[in-house]
């Protein structure tokens, strides 16, 4: 069974501590496959939807895709529709640093939109070389060395 997130504050969304620990691990793991199966610096933004250690769909986003809310939230509603899971992770690895960058904040409106239309709560993250963020409530975590336990 995937992680549950412990409830947010009721005046905010996303991730909050204290972490529950499978989640800490689900979310690490994440980081350390995006290390080991990208290995070049610069590469196309890929949304994830599922569990790193479990089954997960991928998007591959490609130059001149449309931007619009609506596709995206379309993208992300297949991708939720095939995770075998019941609380699957929307994780987002691309380039650069983890700062929300405009189309994160695409992704995060279009997740919300998904997560409204299936009426349940969805997580999000962005995902990088040295660690991962939460967008919405701005929780990380990062790492100088990240290697396998």
């Amino acid at each position: 069974m995937p992680p549950t997130p412990p409830p947010s504050p009721a005046d905010g969304e996303g991730l909050h501590e204290p972490l529950p620990r499978e989640l800490e691990r689900t979310l690490r793991l994440a980081v350390l496959r995006h290390v080991e199966s990208e290995p070049r610096r610069r590469h196309p933004t890929v949304v994830h939807v599922g569990l790193p250690d479990d089954h997960e769909n991928v998007f591959a986003c490609a130059p001149g895709d449309p931007a619009d809310l609506g596709v995206r939230t379309d993208v992300l509603l297949a991708l939720l529709a095939r995770a075998p899971q019941d609380r699957p992770l929307v994780w987002i690895t691309r380039p650069g640093e983890l700062v929300t960058q405009d189309d994160d904040a695409c992704w995060v409106a279009a997740t919300r939109a998904a997560a409204g239309e299936l009426g349940r709560r969805v997580e999000l993250v962005l995902v990088g070389r040295h660690g991962w963020r939460d967008p919405r409530s701005g929780l990380s975590r990062t790492w100088k060395r990240l290697r396998p336990r």
